[in-house]
């Protein structure tokens, strides 16, 4: 290596909130790091974040693309204590900074185990290891003394010179000779001079080496106001807060070998030391993928091999699914296809290298169904292995469905098979824990996942930095389109108002001076929602790890750079769907006595199908959506595989095939096919290619092709590069000629119809085993609509948004939900004589532990008979004041027939009273009524109709009460009264206002409740002004509403708590862009609706039975209601004749629900016309035009 200064001190975008030093951008996988290095000559770069390795795989990576050699290391945080206490050392010190460098892969290893110790046990503010550790771990690694918070530098500033040198001998000592160097930096810090001499003098007198390096931050010094600017997010700082954390200078940047040499002209051997240190280490990472795999050893019974072992359970699953009892001798020739599929799968699965991976997953997926955990039929293209299905890791019968296996495990393109398993979402750490204990739990553990400064939250983040108006920060943020890899170039090229705000806006112009290069930069950590790593050996030995915010140890790489070491990522996916299916059918068990088994329900249920083709699949998984439930009333859907291709296609891209799908099933356009043969293919799917096994079956019918070589088309033509797409299109043709299927021309047109397609196909594996799950909710809702739902509200104890929806669906269902009740109640929702109970968990402030208690109680000695005997069976110490108070208020003691003021205000004496009687029988006491038993005593003694009178509720009050408790109203609905209003005059319901695209304009009406009032910040010379965010309870559930000042100014009167009204406005995606909001321009209160909205009132008489007694009637009527509103009388003739007549100028009104009510007992039909526009007043022009000028 040619002799050359090294930047051995750099913290990439891994050191997260304070590197900027980028290693992977954009879809070509930029790296601005290395492309800088390069371009400055360097031929070696260090890596150091600060206490972790999350960086390395992908540093190393791209220091080898670009043809720098990668030193791997790590400034670790080291404590002169024990790294195990949490505690801080004398004057308040966490830890000092310690550089160290891998030398070899054995240094690598060490450094790997320090950095994991340092999470895993010395994690106190930041993850440090002490001088023990650092000595048992120290071979192979070269230790850097690091900037001014090293020990050394540090004892240096406070005087304390003799520490300093023993320090530095210390280090000597510990990591041997020649791997330990004192560093000399310079920022332009005035600290740094002094410090810098010391360091000298100290080298020379210990005879120690000396290294310069730059402790680099970011790219460039232009850098160094965003980089204040990351420090800012990192600890929450504002911008104009002098005392927040800066680095002092512009200097962090990574500066040329030329600015390092003048820098250092006076320690030319310093310079020359970064380049021999660099030579020095040599690190290997093994990134050969499954070439290098780091998998348990599955041990088998009775010193069967793997593949014996794996054999004999799939063969049972065949006997057991398909009836084949000897697959080597298969008695017809469905049963020789069946054993042809066998023995290919196992050929492969053994040629591939997969058996013990085959049963690796078997085994725990095993143990969850002998635990009794609920386990998805498999989704992705695992579905597709007939081994898989028979040994019971899938549930999808690939046959039935001509599921491929080649687009699972491909044998002529060999990636690692990856079986995403659904487990039920409340007990897959079970399966977890399972595993952990197999295997090792030092060898297992979940993945890091990196959340990023995406556009969006950059602008507000700084913005919030800054102290700007949260509003305007939202504001700007919301231009940013909604479409993914969307970043703020982008977003200025493609939306006009962020193009816009960025040229003429002070507030985006600000923001737009810091965040670009912050962009993308990783913020913080997180777990992968489903993967798990499971190595032969302890993970510490193989890869870094760190803990969750959980306390749960995860990896420190990703999921790729995990993979590419060898590792294999398992998913274990948490789905609430398989809890709510379980959970019915036990339900069906418990009211009807029948066992329902969900992997047998029949396919051709009629009621289902129904169902389906109403589109009443609210609770229905995967086409609950309004969109989905519109599809299925146009496809009319009456077979498994029409739902499987509907889900297929309900995406974007897809999507623009759905008419033509429609079209084609109900004959009103003909099912024409590219190719004859290709008809067996596309038939079940009316011509329309959906999925990416069609894909393969199609190459293999024209071209030849093996199921193998499809795969490789597939993944060809999904990635669309053109070399491989030119290989690939002369190989189908060729092909299609060898097979006399059709000529070059034909072949040509054919392979470019596929490849459209296959841009946007889907997997049939994965959409299978989501519509057999889809099938099973919807089965169980059509068949036993009681106990599906029982089992949904369960699924959603706790979320207040959800549940009422789901309440009013059961309601739309005809089934009543009752409120709870400690005779009848369990711990969740239970089905009740054809109604559903509510449970008692979903009661607030009523413990999990507390119904264990009142449910055991009730199951040894039968029903509580009131209030009093409640108290008197239940101890204090399971059921306290509070809970009693909880238990009243909601309604769980209406089965005495006494009302809730009264049973509330008796509380204090039955629980005083049961106390009483449980001392008297502690201390020994009897009396006359002990002799009659306890019932007798207590109906004696003390009785609910003793308890002290009180006035009752008014309805309100218990209203309020239940709301507050469940979350919503059970018993009644305040909204109740306005229901007639709410059904003529809302545009939406709560269901449809969430799926509601942004900017439309809409009215919808109901409660204002969460009301929280906000201002803005100050701008320039205008104070704060107030607005108002809150909910608007509605009959089917809530929505999000925000009055911003112009609206609350004019409104706020009416934005009182529980206040009825209608909002008229605009829909806005709320902060997080997960959600809608409605932006109110307009409140009216809830009676005057009618009046306002209604543009007309027609009245519809049969002229036949029409009289002047009935016309005398109406005037009258008409007369008392005057008002605004036109009405109008259509004469309703025989053969549907109608004549419409314009009442008298004079007969106007002012339209209520009582008026149109009276109506309807004088006439025949009575008709309201309701404003189509959303609002009275014209929709008010956008915020950023009136700011900027109409926009110009």
């Amino acid at each position: 290596m040619e002799s050359r200064f090294t930047h051995l001190h750099l913290h990439t975008e891994y050191s997260l909130l304070d590197g900027m030093c980028a290693l992977d951008r954009g879809e070509q996988h930029r790296s601005p790091l290395m492309e800088l290095a390069r371009e400055q000559g360097h031929v070696a770069l260090a890596i150091t974040d600060h206490g972790n390795l999350y960086g390395a795989v992908h540093f190393y990576k791209a220091a080898r693309r670009h043809g720098i050699k990668p030193v791997l290391g790590c400034e670790i945080y080291l404590t002169p204590g024990d790294h195990r206490k949490r505690e801080r050392e004398l004057g308040g010190k966490q830890a000092n900074h310690l550089v160290l460098l891998a030398e070899n892969d054995r240094g690598f290893e060490n450094l790997m185990k320090l950095v994991s110790k340092a999470h895993l046990d010395g994690f106190y503010y930041k993850p440090r290891i002490d001088r023990p550790l650092l000595a048992q771990h120290h071979e192979g690694l070269i230790g850097l003394s690091a900037c001014l918070k090293g020990e050394i530098a540090e004892a240096f500033l406070a005087g304390l010179d003799d520490k300093a040198r023993q320090l530095a001998g210390e280090y000597a000592e510990i990591l041997g000779p020649d791997h330990f160097y004192l560093e000399v930096q310079d920022h332009g810090l005035d600290e740094q001079k002094p410090v810098n001499r010391k360091l000298v003098a100290l080298a020379r007198q210990l005879d120690l080496p000396l290294v310069a390096t730059n402790d680099v931050h970011y790219l460039e010094a232009g850098h160094a106001l965003p980089h204040e600017m990351l420090m800012c997010l990192q600890t929450q700082a504002k911008w104009r807060e002098t005392d927040r954390m800066k680095y002092g200078s512009d200097q962090f940047y990574l500066k040329s070998e030329a600015e390092m040499r003048k820098l250092f002209a006076e320690l030319p051997e310093a310079i020359e030391n970064t380049w021999k240190i660099a030579e020095r280490c040599n690190v290997e990472l093994a990134l050969g993928g499954q070439k290098n795999p780091h998998f348990p050893n599955y041990q088998c019974p009775e010193s069967l091999t793997h593949k014996q072992y794996l054999t004999q359970i799939a063969a049972e699953g065949v006997r057991r699914l398909y009836g084949v009892e000897d697959l080597e001798h298969p008695q017809n020739s469905s049963e020789q296809a069946i054993a042809e599929r066998f023995n290919h799968e196992l050929g492969v699965i053994e040629k591939t290298g997969f058996l013990n991976y085959f049963l690796v997953v078997w085994d725990f997926i095993h143990a969850a169904k002998q635990m009794g955990i609920p386990v998805g039929p498999g989704r992705g293209s695992g579905a597709g292995s007939l081994i898989a299905y028979a040994t019971g890791i899938t549930g999808i019968d690939p046959l039935r469905y001509g599921l491929i296996f080649e687009r699972f495990l491909n044998p002529e393109r060999v990636s690692p098979p990856d079986f995403d398993i659904d487990f039920c979402q409340t007990r897959r750490g079970e399966v977890i824990e399972y595993v952990k204990r197999k295997y090792g739990a030092d060898c297992v553990a979940q993945i890091v996942t990196y959340g990023t400064l995406g556009a969006k939250t950059l602008i507000r983040d700084i913005g919030r930095a800054l102290e700007f108006p949260l509003p305007e920060c939202d504001r700007l943020a919301k231009m940013i389109p909604e479409v993914a890899k969307t970043t703020l170039e982008s977003a200025r090229r493609d939306s006009v108002d962020f193009a816009q705000a960025c040229r003429q806006n002070e507030f985006a112009r600000e923001i737009m001076q810091y965040a670009p290069p912050l962009e993308d930069m990783p913020r913080q950590t997180g777990t992968h929602a489903a993967g798990v790593v499971i190595a032969e050996r302890p993970l510490i030995d193989l890869i870094p790890l760190t803990k969750d915010k959980d306390g749960n140890v995860i990896s420190q790489w990703e999921s790729g750079p995990l993979e590419e070491a060898g590792l294999l990522k398992m998913d274990f996916l948490g789905l609430k769907t398989l809890t709510v299916v379980q959970e019915a059918c036990e339900n069906v068990k418990q009211t009807c006595g029948v066992a329902l088994d969900p992997d047998r329900l029949p396919l051709d249920d009629p009621p289902t199908y129904e169902m389906l083709a109403r589109g009443d699949t609210v609770g229905v998984f995967q086409v609950e959506s309004e969109g989905m439930r519109d599809l299925l009333r146009q496809l009319q859907i009456n077979r498994i595989e029409e739902l499987i291709a509907l889900i297929a296609l309900y995406r974007p891209g897809p999507m623009a095939m759905i008419p033509k799908f429609i079209a084609r099933k109900h004959g009103r356009e003909p099912i024409e096919y590219p190719h004859p043969l290709l008809e067996s293919i596309l038939k079940e799917t009316y011509g329309v290619m959906v999925y990416q096994e069609q894909v393969q079956q199609a190459a293999g019918l024209l071209a030849g092709f093996s199921m193998g070589q499809g795969d490789i088309l597939r993944r060809a033509m999904g990635k669309k590069k053109p070399e491989e797409m030119d290989r690939q299109r002369e190989a189908f043709i060729s092909g299609c000629v060898r097979m006399k299927t059709c000529s070059r021309a034909k072949a040509g047109q054919i392979f470019d119809q596929i490849a459209e397609f296959a841009s946007y196909g889907f997997n049939k594996s994965h959409s299978a085993a989501y519509g057999i799950v889809a099938y099973q909710t919807a089965y169980l809702k059509a068949n036993h609509p009681v106990e599906f739902m029982a089992a949904m509200l369960s699924s959603e104890i706790g979320n207040t948004d959800k549940l009422p929806v789901l309440v009013a669906e059961a309601q739309k269902m005809g089934i009543q939900v009752l409120p709870p009740d400690v005779n009848e109640s369990g711990l969740r929702f239970t089905p009740v004589k054809g109604a559903i109970r509510y449970g008692l968990a979903g009661v607030k402030g009523v413990g999990a532990g507390a119904v264990e208690a009142l449910v055991k109680e009730r199951e040894a000695r039968g029903p509580f008979k009131g209030l009093v005997d409640f108290c008197e069976r239940i101890q204090n110490s399971e059921v306290n004041r509070k809970t009693m108070e909880a238990l009243v208020k909601c309604g769980a003691f209406d089965f005495t027939g006494l009302m809730r003021g009264r049973l509330f205000a008796g509380i204090e004496s039955a629980m005083g009273y049961a106390a009483a009687v449980r001392r008297d029988r502690a201390a020994g006491q009897s009396s006359l009524f002990d002799l009659l038993g306890d019932e007798a005593a207590a109906g004696v003694v003390m009785a609910d109709r003793d308890l002290p009178a009180a006035e009752p509720w008014p309805q309100k009050q218990m209203l309020a009460f239940e709301k507050e408790l469940i979350g919503f109203y059970i018993s009644g609905h305040p909204l109740l009264a306005c229901a007639w209003t709410l059904e003529k005059y809302n545009q939406c319901d709560a269901a449809g206002f969430a799926n509601l695209s942004e900017r439309t304009r809409t009215r919808i009406g109901g409660l204002v409740v969460n009301a929280q009032k906000r201002f803005t910040k100050p701008r320039g010379n205008e104070a704060p002004r107030p607005m108002m965010s809150f909910r608007l309870e509605t009959l089917e559930g809530a929505i999000s509403a925000v009055a911003f000042p112009e609206a609350f100014h004019k409104y706020s009167i009416l934005l009182q708590p529980e206040a009825a009204v209608m909002l008229c406005g605009c829909v806005r995606k709320d902060g997080n862009g997960s959600g809608n909001t409605l932006t109110v321009d307009e409140i009216y209160p809830i009676d005057e609706v009618p009046a306002r909205f209604t543009t007309g009132l027609s009245l519809h008489v049969n002229a036949g039975t029409w009289t002047e007694e009935r016309m005398r009637e109406l005037k009258n009527l008409i007369r008392q209601h005057p008002g605004p509103t036109p009405v109008n009388i259509c004469l309703l003739y025989p053969e549907n004749a109608k004549v419409y007549l314009r009442a008298s100028n004079q007969l106007t009104v002012r339209v209520s629900e009582a008026l149109v009510k009276a109506c309807e007992k004088i006439v025949d039909g009575t008709y309201i016309s309701a404003r189509r526009e959303a609002g009275l007043c014209p929709p008010p022009e956008s915020r950023w035009k009136r700011r900027n000028g109409n926009g110009g």
